[in-house]
């Protein structure tokens, strides 16, 4: 079996990115929030004997070397990389290297990347062997799609942690499950990966944690799954293992999440998350309004009372990062008024507020293209990066209401809420509700030098650098020191993360503002639009 170099490639993020995170990260000396877990897992299902390499652009350069040594270049990422993949893509083929590219934006757009030599789409564990069969055959061109829905992620392999440096980053990923079993009209998870959640094996899940463990990580793993509760038997089959695991170990790592709101249904299971060692948990809520929620079939947040439910969560020592979406046909006039104060009375420090996006490949795409309202480029990233993701780049179709009151709208929802003493002042109410007594309340872990270190860079920052946020910061720590002293961990990492939000709320303040401007003055354009079925 012959020997092939393989130089995976994972496109830059667009820099005006809510999930960026840059000066947190350079604060805490990193680069990047987190590693490309999709490349690496596909590196292990390559040959043993191919050799492999791995350039994350959104931490170093690609270089003119990495493809003079190449024989093939793997790349492919998410929508707000498609403007850089398609600039690797031209790239290497100028130097004559023949280019894959995979991933979900692929999948849903393959017609964006006909360029590339290769297109390998849907899940790898259903195609990849196929294309490496084809790639020892002498086929140097050609598209392979796995059948949806069918690969089986119990066969997928330990990623290739070792081609990490992990220094490089905040968090490492890992997978457990994929799918989620909810309906939600704008989401492409389940246009991607089902509404049956196929998970991983117990022990093969653990085999992944003990490989980073082995290789010395220490710290936050994030598992990257679209909705970790979605195989409630499952997940409850597993978190008792973890659980098991990290307290063998002395909780060498801390863990994150997404998963739905019904999460707050279910005391047992958030026992068992917090005995797991978990510490927040990202919570797609959109709207407060029931009509707008019912009308995007998003009908599970309905069934309870939202504020109430993040409070639950709060009770398990987990806080809740969470999503909120501007730009629905059903939404009111009220809607700033509406997300603002959801926000405040749920004390959720990090809320994600975006302006609706169709993805492609969504029921609400198909129906706004089938209504005549879906913008003919709206599968195309904008190359400008500082417009890069749904907080500046969003509504990328006619909208119901005046499309200057949405923005105005959604501005004032920024503004209101990354404020500083808004949010520092949800910080304060975070830490007094959250129940440090268990397995994720423990500050003395295997990690503790590694936080001590954390935890200096970042009074440094906020004292010094950052002096706007002296008072409050200081107000914040001293006081949760006082009255949940277990909970300095969460706040820090709270605060920590202000230190980009508060500079990227303004930056998206000041963006929409002269979208507005262009609007009111007559120049901004409506976008050619799909043509209606």
């Amino acid at each position: 079996m012959s020997e092939c170099n393989v130089l995976l490639v994972y496109p830059r993020f667009n820099a005006g990115s809510f999930w960026n995170y840059g000066a947190t990260c350079e604060m805490v000396g990193a680069k990047y929030p987190a590693p490309p877990l999709g490349l690496i897992t596909v590196a292990a299902m390559l040959p043993e004997n191919w050799n492999v390499r791995l350039i994350d652009r959104n931490t170093g350069a690609l270089t003119n070397d990495d493809l003079a040594w190449a024989d093939m270049v793997m790349t492919g990422g998410m929508l707000p990389q498609q403007a850089d993949c398609l600039a690797v893509i031209r790239r290497s083929q100028e130097k004559n290297v023949p280019v894959v590219v995979g991933g979900p934006d692929a999948t849903s757009s393959p017609e964006v990347y006909e360029a590339a030599d290769f297109l390998v789409l849907g899940e790898a564990e259903g195609i990849l062997t196929t294309f490496v069969d084809a790639w020892k055959e002498g086929v140097r061109n050609g598209r392979f799609s796995a059948e949806k829905f069918k690969a089986d992620v119990s066969s997928s392999p330990v990623p290739r942690f070792d081609l990490l440096r992990f220094d490089d980053y905040v968090q490492i990923g890992v997978q457990y499950s994929r799918g989620c079993p909810f309906t939600c009209e704008f989401c492409d998870i389940i246009e991607l990966y089902g509404r049956v959640p196929r998970t991983k094996t117990n022990d093969q899940m653990l085999a992944e944690l003990d490989r980073l463990y082995e290789l010395g990580y220490r710290g936050h793993v994030d598992f990257v799954d679209d909705n970790l509760i979605g195989n409630k038997k499952a997940v409850k089959g597993f978190l008792p293992e973890l659980a098991k695991w990290q307290k063998e170990r002395s909780y060498p790592f801390e863990m994150s999440t997404e998963a739905s709101l019904n999460l707050a249904d279910d005391e047992a299971l958030l026992k068992m998350m917090q005995q797991a060692g978990y510490f927040s948990v990202f919570i797609g809520i959109e709207s407060p309004d029931p009509d707008v929620l019912v009308a995007t079939r998003k009908k599970q947040n309905t069934r309870r009372d939202i504020a109430k439910s993040v409070h639950k969560i709060y009770d398990a020592g987990i806080f809740v990062l969470a999503g909120f979406i501007v730009g629905f046909d059903e939404e009111s006039d009220k809607v700033a008024d509406e997300i603002s104060a959801l926000i405040e009375e749920a004390a959720i420090p990090v809320a994600m507020t975006g302006l609706l996006y169709a993805l492609p490949n969504t029921q609400l795409t198909r129906r706004l293209a089938k209504e005549g309202r879906l913008h003919a480029d709206f599968a195309t990233d904008d190359p400008d990066t500082e417009h890069g993701d749904q907080c500046t780049a969003g509504l990328n179709f006619t909208t119901v209401r005046p499309r200057a009151q949405i923005l105005e709208d959604f501005k004032q929802v920024i503004d209101r809420v990354y404020g500083p003493e808004a949010y520092f002042g949800r910080v304060q109410k975070v830490a007094s509700m959250l129940d440090m007594s268990g397995a994720n309340g423990s500050i003395f872990g295997a990690g503790f030098f590694h936080d001590i270190k954390l935890f200096g860079r970042l009074i440094l920052a906020m004292t010094f650098k950052e002096t706007t946020y002296r008072g409050p910061f200081w107000k914040t720590l001293i006081k949760t020191a006082f009255t949940n002293f277990r909970a300095i961990k969460p706040v820090m990492m709270m605060l920590a993360l202000y230190v980009h939000l508060g500079p990227f709320s303004r930056f998206v303040v000041a963006q929409i503002d002269k979208q507005i401007a262009d609007i009111e003055k007559g120049n901004w354009e409506q976008p050619a639009l799909v043509a209606a079925e």
